[in-house]
């Protein structure tokens, strides 16, 4: 039986058979019905006959058309071998279906076709085999399996796919002192620029400039020995701040890597816990924190002669209570923290503060951060992150742990934690994502710069990205 060139319609049986009600084959398998039907009075295997006649049509037609596949018996596709058959054998074989598969759209003609006027004596089937015959080279999936092999294709290819976040990785430190402040001083978005700077337990100083990290100095900027706590850079990263006990102060020339000793400002022997420092290298703002609550502010202005550096205050800008974080984003904005859920700003580098919060916080405020104006983040020993965008706070969970350290540049921002783990966030908008870090001590601070980071802790630990 020969296929059916009217439309039928697709997508399940009933539709299918509603459109096939409406041919002429349903009639004559209607007559057949009739038919075989009347000649049952003769011999009763008629009626199978008669079944058959009117079931076996629309199965035929459903199972080769139905389906999906709406093309004539001769026009398959010219990829399928032709098969022999007999003309005891016109009627369509009931063979298993095949799977469904989408109907590939006719291609245009290409000039390696060949056209009708081309034959001699050319047929609907000849035609239609033309018309579907094997897709060229061109095709997707040949196309993509061509550049596979290519190998110009492939390294162009690879050369376009953005490349993977470094990974955090241990390096080997020359000391096993307990480190607890890192700075990364980058002048630009380069990886050879950022130097990076860490300081910690009996005065010792750090530096590492991509190489290895190497000891500036082992017992402080005063040869005391004292513990440093706090670490900060200029804007262009030509000089280095250090802090700690006994009023321990330095400052470094990151080219030379001579330092000069300012210990005891103003004959100042307190513990300063940390250090920011804001503007250029020349014409930097300093600012000291202390257990007292305090803030000292110095200016350094070079000269040819020689520097100069003036200090102000002590002041408290709060109650007294122990400041636990500082950090300038330029020579006039900045903020503190300190253990009595205060956080304090200042616009004019340090020479005044005023009260912006923090009220409610669980834990215990640790750290502090800024990019800018009514911009900062305080980190706490609750796992929490407070953010503050001038005058609202919302607190943000990042941890389970206590977070020991918190840095920002522009948009993001990084915190580390005592169990050794590094919580980041990418943009203003984006979730905290945390890394394990296989860190032998836990960590205590964490700088972050254009292109590298960098966190410091107990037993010498250094973990570095970038």
């Amino acid at each position: 039986m020969s296929s059916e060139n009217a439309p039928l319609e697709t997508g399940g049986f009933v539709p299918f058979y509603r459109s096939y009600t409406k041919t002429w084959i349903h009639a004559v398998a209607t007559a057949g019905l009739t038919a075989f039907g009347t000649l049952t009075i003769v011999h009763r295997w008629f009626a199978a006959l008669a079944l058959a006649s009117y079931v076996v049509p629309p199965i035929v037609l459903y199972l080769r058309h139905g389906r999906g596949d709406d093309r004539p018996n001769a026009d398959r596709d010219a990829s399928e071998p032709e098969r022999d058959e007999s003309p005891a054998e016109s009627e369509p074989e009931l063979d298993t279906p095949e799977p469904d598969r989408e109907v590939e759209p006719e291609r245009p003609r290409t000039g390696s076709d060949p056209s009708p006027s081309s034959r001699s004596k050319p047929d609907a089937t000849d035609t239609t085999d033309a018309l579907e015959s094997p897709p060229s080279s061109d095709d997707g999936e040949s196309t993509a399996a061509d550049e596979t092999a290519d190998p110009a294709a492939r390294d162009a290819r690879e050369e376009s796919e953005p490349e993977s976040e470094p990974e955090w990785h241990t390096v080997e430190a020359p000391t096993d002192a307990t480190l607890r402040d890192v700075a990364v001083a980058a002048a630009d978005d380069t990886a050879d620029s950022s130097a990076a700077y860490a300081v910690g337990d009996g005065g010792v100083v750090l530096a590492d400039a991509g190489d290895e990290w190497t000891a500036l100095l082992e017992d402080g900027p005063a040869a005391g020995s004292n513990d440093l706590r706090g670490v900060d850079a200029t804007a262009d990263g030509e000089a280095v701040w250090v802090a700690g006990d006994s009023g321990a102060l330095g400052r470094i020339d990151a080219e030379t890597g001579r330092h000069t000793d300012f210990t005891a400002p103003e004959d100042i022997t307190d513990n300063w816990l940390g250090v920011a420092v804001g503007g250029a290298s020349g014409a930097e703002t300093v600012l000291l924190i202390n257990g007292s609550g305090a803030v000292l502010r110095g200016a350094y202005d070079a000269d040819g002669d020689g520097s100069a550096l003036e200090w102000t205050g002590p002041e408290k800008p709060g109650s007294g209570s122990s400041l636990s974080g500082v950090a300038l984003a330029d020579d006039a904005v900045g903020y503190c923290c300190d253990t009595n859920d205060g956080v304090y700003e200042t616009t004019d580098g340090g020479e005044s503060f005023e009260r912006v919060g923090l009220e409610g916080a669980d834990g215990t405020l640790t750290d502090v951060a800024t990019a800018g104006r009514d911009d900062c983040l305080v980190s706490a020993d609750d796992g929490v992150v407070h953010r503050y965008d001038g005058p609202t706070w919302t607190p943000e969970r990042v941890a389970d742990d206590a977070l020991t350290g918190i840095d920002r540049r522009e948009e993001r921002a990084m915190a580390c934690a005592a169990d050794g783990a590094v919580h980041e966030r990418g943009g203003a908008a984006a979730g905290w994502e945390r890394t394990d870090i296989d860190a032998s001590g836990a960590l205590l601070a964490v700088s972050l710069g254009a292109a590298r980071a960098v966190a410091v802790g107990e037993d010498g630990t250094i973990v570095t990205r970038g």
